[in-house]
């Protein structure tokens, strides 16, 4: 891995200054591709990257495949924003969105949708399920025996983020509801300011990361309130994967995710009152939460298979799967192994990959449990 200066993404308040000091920019590319080459592939995440790149020549920049990990801002979607993306878009071979949604602002944006590829969340499906045992120790830790509906809501606490309609739902709910919301941010202190008149019924965790399964085996549902330029959220994936329904204030980030028949999807968006009633009519009927959470479960599993996944990344990245790496347990390398040596290389210095599989090479996906509830 090689450091290169190339200044701070491409913002709205730095366009300018960004575009004047665009020949600099394209030179540090230019030289660190050249200091590289051959090149392959050439994948690019940022959006100035992608337009600058779009100047180099073939020679240089190998096969150009770019990755969109949420939807276009509203600059790229019209105007002169909008003509210099699609121009640029022309250079890259194939796109990776995120999610339907992503894709979608993209082909409206004038890519071809035959080059817009979905990739998903990268998530090993088969490692995450119901953790009963969590389950059982939260719900004492938190006083709530299986008779109160646990509602969880993983977010970061920001501005953009609608945690805000997550506490008011409160005031239209049961006694017998309790909100817990985990994650961290700037907003935190005035979120805890909005739930002070709900008193205990509504709580707050600290970050469950590392530990967000566990969390959310403890959780009856999920409430997600997203932001206006959410990609693929992570924690919609893992909730599903664990069996728990998911409510979603808005349809952002949701398309494709969630379907009818496992989850809901509230309307009007952001309204405190639809979100309690949508929450009221899980509590009244836990066969389907059951349901709703199965359907998910089965549905994420299959779209968000690794090895599927995996290989769509390396058809798009040109990765040669010709070669494949030892699968004993004895020489198979550990999550987060780095690429074999330069002996074992391919026509472009990529080694063949060896990592992200189970040793024996077949599937380790477990069942969800059985859930006892009331």
């Amino acid at each position: 891995m090689r450091k290169i200066d190339l200044g701070p993404k491409l913002s709205r308040e730095n366009a300018i200054r960004l575009a004047l000091g665009a020949p600099l920019l394209l030179a540090r590319i230019a030289r660190a591709l050249h200091a590289e080459r051959p090149v392959g592939t050439l994948l690019l995440h940022f959006k100035k990257e992608q337009l600058l790149c779009s100047l180099l020549p073939a020679w240089l920049t190998g096969t150009i495949v770019w990755a969109e990990w949420g939807p276009l801002p509203p600059q790229l979607r019209t105007g002169l924003g909008r003509w210099l993306y699609a121009l640029a878009a022309r250079r890259a071979q194939s796109v990776m969105a995120i999610s339907e949604g992503t894709k979608r602002t993209m082909v409206e944006a004038g890519i071809p949708a035959s080059r817009v590829h979905v990739v998903p969340t990268l998530i090993d499906v088969d490692q995450v399920s119901f953790d009963a045992a969590s389950r059982v120790r939260l719900r004492e830790q938190w006083g709530v025996g299986e008779q109160t509906l646990v509602v969880g809501c993983l977010a970061r606490f920001q501005r953009r983020k609608r945690n805000d309609v997550v506490i008011d739902a409160a005031a239209h709910l049961e006694s017998d509801v309790l909100l817990i919301l985990a994650g961290e941010g700037e907003q935190e202190g005035s979120l805890r300011a909005r739930a002070t008149p709900y008193g205990d019924r509504v709580r707050f965790a600290p970050n469950v990361r590392g530990h967000a399964e566990a969390f959310l085996s403890a959780c009856d549902l999920l409430v997600f309130a997203p932001s206006p330029t959410e990609g693929e959220p992570r924690s919609i994936v893992m909730a599903q994967l664990v069996g728990v329904p998911v409510i979603a204030t808005d349809d952002e980030g949701t398309e494709g995710l969630i379907e009818q028949g496992g989850g809901t999807i509230v309307s009007p968006s952001h309204d405190a009152s639809a979100l309690a009633s949508a929450i009221e009519a899980y509590r009244l009927d836990p066969g389907r939460r059951l349901r709703e959470g199965y359907t998910a479960r089965e549905k994420v599993l299959a779209s968000h298979d690794l090895e599927k996944t995996l290989r769509v990344i390396e058809g798009l990245l040109g990765v040669s799967r010709e070669q494949e790496g030892p699968t004993s347990n004895d020489c198979a390398p550990g999550p987060g192994a780095h690429e074999g040596s330069r002996e074992d290389a391919g026509p472009h210095g990529l080694s063949a990959r060896t990592v992200w599989r189970s040793p024996s090479g077949g599937p380790r996906r477990r069942s969800l449990p059985a859930r006892k509830r009331r």
